[in-house]
């Protein structure tokens, strides 16, 4: 399984970005994103299974940032609105080989492949 990300960048305070995440190979069940800010552990974003059902947002970014996936094309997008400086961080795509519980899907060990990152970076 390979996971390609795009969208990354450089915006000010209140911005927004629109990331994208395309898989190719085995077939994946769930994909999500994860964060990684300098100096702190991986965190986990938001997720959703690849028939669009079962979106699951952490709390930090509920409101603000919105999964989808589009089947067809085997593409992930994570839309962040409202973005603060505190959302700066390498922003991983990752997909799980298993369908997912919905309470399982924050889990990073669940997943089983990952991208090679894309950066985000918010100016205030």
């Amino acid at each position: 399984v390979q996971l390609v990300e795009s969208g990354g960048g450089l915006v000010q305070a209140g911005g927004s970005l629109r990331l994208s995440c395309t898989a190719s190979g085995r077939r994946t069940y769930n994909v999500g994103w994860f964060r990684q800010a300098p100096g702190k552990e991986r965190e986990f974003v938001a997720t959703i299974n690849w028939n669009g059902q079962s979106a699951y947002y952490a709390d930090s970014v509920k409101g603000r940032f919105s999964i989808s996936v589009d089947n067809a094309q085997k593409t992930a997008h994570l839309q962040m609105s409202g973005l603060k400086p505190e959302d700066t961080a390498v922003y991983y795509c990752a997909a799980s080989e298993t369908l997912l519980a919905v309470v399982a899907t924050p889990a990073i060990t669940r997943y089983n492949h990952w991208g090679q990152g894309t950066q985000v970076t918010v100016s205030s």
